[in-house]
């Protein structure tokens, strides 16, 4: 197709003019080791160190304008927990926003309509909310394959438009079938098949979280607001168009019996398609955004405008999702906060801190 290969995805695959690789993982003796497993299981045995399970963080507390601590739900208690330093949140960009909206931070007509009280008006909390659709095109294996190792491990990034900067597009090679349940119900799923799941990387939708109550156990309203920009629209259409064409491609005939979907779709069918197979990378990120507008709710110093003692360290503090996977932009947000908080409360940098030296959280 014309699209070179590069030893791994990351740099100029992404940022130049696309390519193709096996994907970067985190893998240890055979097994994809979390951001958890990597960074904070080897120091569980630290005297500052507590990880609570089972935990529902329900709002901050506060002393005037500066966060105190944190309230949580455990074991069918309401507990507090106070934080002499500072409080960091660190809960995704789902339920980072929804606590800070729940503690009072938000938008002061929407806090007001849900009678929380205010305290601080920051109306970016829970907007700008950016993510990667997705959507499955399927083939139906010609012999039956196991699927091993990770279930997925080549992908590429493609321009939509050859006028773009970069790709605007990123597809990965799935060793099942992967489809929405719409497009699951109308086409049907092989027994065996794959997939080449593509996906939008620089989107220009934009959607929201909002509460639908002041209860924290209240459901999360999530308005992905997906394909709401005529652009995504198009670069969606030509992201499936070439996934069409390379899973029909004659190297890959010997692992193709079929195309189970889309077909060969066109026009507002292949819309409906599409919009009926978009679905999240899980790559949600962008509700409480850094910079210096009205509509930003961290700082720099990834500090929450308005209150002492607060900051974020999450993907939702990014302006605008990445091109590409998140976790790594997000471990890269946690060793900056890291290095913040160890400068801003003047502690060394050891190996084993001392526990009256750490960070209260």
């Amino acid at each position: 197709m014309g699209i070179p290969t590069f030893e791994n995805q990351n740099g100029r695959m992404m940022e130049g003019d696309g390519g193709a690789s096996i994907i970067d993982m985190l893998i240890r003796a055979g097994k994809r080791q979390s951001v958890f497993r990597s960074y904070v299981f080897p120091y569980m045995d630290r005297p500052n160190l507590t990880v609570l399970t089972h935990a529902l963080v329900t709002r901050l507390t506060f002393a005037g304008a500066r966060a105190t601590g944190v309230e949580i739900s455990y074991g069918g208690k309401t507990r507090r927990i106070a934080a002499e330093s500072e409080v960091v949140l660190s809960l995704g960009a789902i339920n980072t926003p929804k606590v800070l909206m729940q503690s009072g931070i938000g938008d002061q007509a929407e806090l007001q309509r849900l009678g929380i009280p205010v305290v601080q008006h920051l109306p970016g909390v829970g907007q700008n909310f950016q993510d990667h659709p997705a959507f499955g095109c399927i083939w139906e294996y010609l012999e039956a394959l196991p699927p091993r190792n990770n279930l997925g491990e080549a992908t590429f990034f493609w321009k939509s438009d050859p006028q773009l900067a970069s790709p605007d597009s990123q597809t990965c090679q799935v060793e099942v079938p992967l489809s929405s349940a719409e497009n699951a119900a109308r086409f049907g799923l092989p027994a065996n098949g794959w997939t080449l799941l593509g996906g939008l990387v620089q989107p220009k939708s934009r959607g929201q979280i909002r509460l639908t109550g002041p209860n924290p156990l209240d459901p999360i309203q999530i308005e992905a607001n997906f394909l709401s920009h005529p652009d995504d629209l198009k670069a969606a259409i030509a992201c499936v168009e070439l996934c069409r064409e390379i899973g029909n491609s004659e190297p890959l005939g010997p692992f193709a019996k079929r195309e189970v979907m889309p077909g060969n779709l066109k026009g507002l069918e292949l819309e409906n398609f599409i919009r009926d197979e978009a679905s999240t990378y899980r790559h949600e990120t962008c509700t409480a955004k850094m910079g210096r507008d009205s509509m930003s709710v961290v700082d720099g110093s990834l500090r929450v405008y308005g209150i002492d003692n607060l900051r974020i360290a999450d993907g939702s503090i990014m302006p605008r999702v990445t091109t590409g996977n998140t976790m790594a932009p997000c471990v890269i947000i946690g060793e900056r906060a890291a290095e913040i908080l160890r400068e801003a409360h003047k502690i060394e940098h050891a190996d084993v801190p001392h526990p009256e030296e750490s960070v209260a959280l």
